[in-house]
Order: structure tokens, then sequence, then C-alpha cells
């Protein structure tokens, strides 16, 4: 007997063009969904009080670019 993912790929082989691209859609879409409701309302939490502290000035943002180039650097090492 085939192993349970090479029979998965024979199948999706003989799919149609239409049916792999519904197929792919719905593997994307279960990928996405939304994670454990606890850790995403933790994200929204931590990303609601770091707006806070932008707006209030105790934090200061940092410009995308510098972001970027200080990940250049630190992937060079």
């Amino acid at each position: 007997m085939a192993h349970p993912v090479e029979k998965i790929e024979e199948d999706i082989r003989s799919l149609t063009a239409a049916e792999k691209t519904q197929l792919l859609r719905l593997l994307l879409a279960e990928l996405d969904a939304p994670a454990d409701a606890d850790v995403e309302c933790a994200w929204l939490e931590e990303a609601q009080r770091r707006h806070r502290e932008l707006v209030e000035g105790k934090a200061q943002g940092v410009p995308g670019e510098q972001v970027f180039e200080n990940l250049r650097m630190r992937l060079r090492r």
C-alpha cells in the first residue's frame, strides 16, 4: 500500500488545472486561518500597546529602510 502522502500526490496529479487551483486555494486558506484565539488576542493587545506608546511619545519609530539595513548588516556577520 502506498504511503498516504504518496497516494494524495497521485490523486492530485489526476486533477484538472481548475481542480488543482481550487484545492490550492482551499489549502492556503486553511494555512492562513486565524491562529488560536488567545494568540490572536495577545497580538492585538501588543499592537495596541505599541501604537499607544508611539502616540504618547514613549517610544520612537524606526524608518523601514533603517530596519532593513540593520538586518542586512546582521545577516552578513
